[in-house]
């Protein structure tokens, strides 16, 4: 029997938009998980793949454009390839390479080989290179390079089993890295780099000049720290100097290499119908235009697919709990089933396909490669009010959850920049605010069609959205001038070809999405619901007990109609608990809002999670509202306040709705900007100003309109 062979640990590395994450997803599908590197807020994305004769852990780590890190998630994956990650130890590299920028992406390839680790190179967008007529010669590549070459399409499985066997190889040291350096390294600081040698002797001369650069950053003993200081002084080492060197030599033989390997076409032949779209779609003034039509559509369609499997979900859900109700014998245990735990569930399930709907998307925008185009277009926008086009990734990011979209800010390298972003991206109506949107859209606004098919309660949508987008840029604007951090910024972005869609990224992406919805979000929802319940059916004795005598003494009246004793007994049982004392304590503070002591609660709930608020209405009107046995949304149309008017009027919809688009109401947001500024001050001011923008908004509007 043959012995089984060790589990290599593979890495990918690349440029940004070289491709790697779809290889990533090619190797791994669903085996994946998704973590943070010990220490930091950057992403770890693994996974596991077959081999030939074993299998492998992945690791994707995030993209860099050469060895030379100025950003957080840089630095994670130059301290993993310069082995000072005692997390991450790969057997084999896998440097991912965009054959369509060749000779960009094999600045980064070269270095990686000069470390004298093991090496496959892995090239994507062969497709798009045949289009500019780039003919590439993998063998002569192969044999300048000196490490294996495998050309791949990870979108049609093109290539696979040969960079799987490419990387098992290399893994097991039948590739081994070449002698010969790329470039004379040891020349930059010949003798700075002979000296820290004597002291670090398993390491490259290449991987010696890393060491005299960043040896602050790495994991060193004090005497070795001291030592390498020291040769940096005696032999007057300048960094700066020999990075530009390094760089210099590096082109000048990559120049050589595309001479010998790579043929490309007249670069004054016709542009590519990419370049083609970019003029319309990235115009200076029809470029805005489209992506207001591009937005548009996006939220109309949410309406549009999402209306049928919702109001299915709906009227199942309210069918259910009415045959419980009528098979289960009444008591405490079958109002907890049915008013806590299948209202709760109800609360959460129906907006799932609006989140899958939603995300796919905005998944398919950045499969296609207009989201990067919005950066663009955006970036002089940006620059107005204190930012660059690097915020509107964020920004973006943020309309399907504030949490990531923090995170992601550490791209922005400039620090004022990054506090700016960060402090309004919680004002991006992320994918919690969806449900409420939604709810209280179909509620007050009618569903009518302008010009037969521009649909109102859509362009609503839309308008909530934008409302978010404009008021932070306002705030933005505001703040600049109190944040005081005086720093250059540049904004360089790679822009991707267009390309179709990745349906099954897609696909993955709208389970991934519902799944975390309905299981994290969930969570929250149930726990909260039953809570609610517990507190909104019972309350203090002496007032239960009030409420109960005055229900018998109704019912004993003769001709009592004995089915209205039974709605003003549920209202006043509601009124009388525990969440009903709450609710009326704090609807002074609400009521100049135009909300009443339920919307209270509501309110109050959903500060933990914006989405809260359905559910907290869902067990409110089960346990208070008797006579309605219809769907949440119908419960809540045919609320009335005890002088006999409606609760959801135009104005007090529309204040809602703007409450929710400008308040703070998501403490995992105010935990994570706390990790990311390292201090309490940053999130209590965005806690401050945005509910205290909520309220006046919300406060102005109701106003407005009653």
């Amino acid at each position: 029997m043959q012995p089984l062979k060790k589990r290599l640990h593979i890495a990918l590395v690349g440029n940004p938009n070289s491709g790697k994450s779809s290889l990533f997803n090619c190797l791994t599908g669903l085996n994946q998980k998704v973590g943070n590197f010990p220490g930091v807020t950057v992403d770890k994305k693994t996974g596991t793949t077959n081999l030939p004769s074993s299998d492998a852990e992945i690791i994707d780590l995030p993209g860099t454009y050469s060895l030379y890190p100025r950003r957080l998630d840089e630095w994670v994956s130059y301290r993993v390839l310069l082995g000072q990650d005692a997390g991450v130890k790969p057997d084999v590299v896998v440097a991912v390479a965009d054959a369509s920028n060749l000779k960009r992406n094999l600045l980064f390839c070269t270095q990686l080989i000069d470390l004298k680790i093991p090496v496959v190179v892995a090239l994507t967008m062969m497709d798009l290179a045949n289009k500019k007529g780039i003919k590439i010669d993998l063998p002569a590549l192969e044999r300048e390079l000196g490490v294996p070459v495998v050309a791949i399409n990870p979108r049609r499985q093109k290539g696979i089993p040969q960079l799987k066997k490419a990387m098992e190889q290399t893994g097991q040291g039948l590739y081994k890295p070449p002698v010969k350096d790329f470039i004379d390294n040891k020349a930059l600081a010949p003798a700075s780099i002979e000296e820290l040698r004597k002291i670090r002797s398993e390491i490259s001369d290449y991987s010696a000049i890393h060491y005299l650069i960043n040896h602050e950053s790495f994991d060193l003993d004090h005497s070795t720290q001291s030592q390498i200081e020291n040769i940096e002084k005696r032999n007057q080492f300048n960094p700066t100097k020999t990075q530009a060197e390094e760089i210099l030599q590096r082109y000048t033989r990559i120049k050589h290499i595309m001479q010998v390997s790579v043929s490309e076409p007249d670069p004054l032949q016709k542009s590519l119908f990419t370049e083609k779209l970019d003029n319309v779609l990235l115009h200076r003034r029809w470029g805005y235009l489209i992506l207001l039509g591009v937005l548009f559509l996006l939220f109309q369609s949410v309406f549009w697919l999402a209306s049928y499997p919702m109001d299915w979900i709906d009227a199942g859900t309210a069918s259910f709990s009415s045959w419980l109700s009528s098979v289960l014998p009444e008591n405490n245990w079958t109002d907890l089933l049915i008013n806590g735990i299948i209202a709760g569930l109800g609360g959460i399930v129906i907006f799932v396909p609006q989140i899958a709907i939603l995300f796919a998307l905005i998944t398919i925008l950045e499969d296609t490669g207009y989201m990067a185009r919005i950066s663009f277009l955006t970036d002089r926008l940006m620059r107005s009010v204190g930012l660059n086009g690097k915020s509107v990734m964020p920004m973006i990011s943020g309309f399907a959850c504030a949490i990531p979209a923090v995170m992601s800010a550490r791209s922005i390298e400039n620090r004022k920049e990054r506090l700016l972003t960060i402090l309004i991206t919680p004002l991006m109506s992320c994918s919690a605010r969806l449900p409420v949107y939604t709810i209280l859209i179909g509620l007050v606004i009618p569903n009518k069609y302008l010009f037969g098919f521009i649909g109102v309660q859509g362009l609503v949508m839309l308008g909530l959205y934008l409302l978010g987008f404009v008021m932070a840029l306002i705030v933005s604007y505001v703040a600049k001038w109190f944040i005081h951090i005086s720093e250059k910024s540049f904004f360089i972005l790679e822009l991707p070809t267009y390309r179709s869609p990745r349906w099954k990224n897609v696909f993955q992406t709208m389970w991934s999405k519902a799944k975390i919805f309905v299981v994290d979000a969930g969570k929250v929802i149930m726990i909260i619901s039953l809570i609610l319940w517990g507190f909104s059916s019972f309350g203090p004795k002496e007032r239960m007990h009030k409420a109960t005598v005055a229900y018998e003494e109704a019912l004993a009246k003769p001709g009592a109609d004995s089915t209205q004793v039974e709605i003003d007994y549920a209202h006043a049982k509601l009124e009388n608990s525990y969440v009903g004392i709450a609710g009326k304590a704090i609807e002074p503070v609400v009521k100049p809002l135009g909300y009443d002591w339920k919307i209270g609660i509501a309110l109050i709930t959903s500060f933990a999670a914006r989405e809260v608020f359905v559910g907290t209405m869902a067990t409110l009107y089960s346990v208070g509202d008797e006579e309605s046995e219809g769907p949440l949304k119908e419960k809540m149309r045919v609320a009335t306040r005890p002088d006999g008017t409606p609760v959801y009027t135009l104005a007090t919809g529309v204040s809602l709705m703007l409450f929710y688009v400008f308040a703070m109401q998501c403490m995992s947001t105010l935990a994570i900007v706390k990790r990311e500024t390292r201090s309490w001050k940053w999130p209590l001011i965005q806690l401050v100003y945005m509910t205290g923008l909520a309220y006046i908004a919300s406060f102005i509007a109701y106003q407005l309109l009653s």
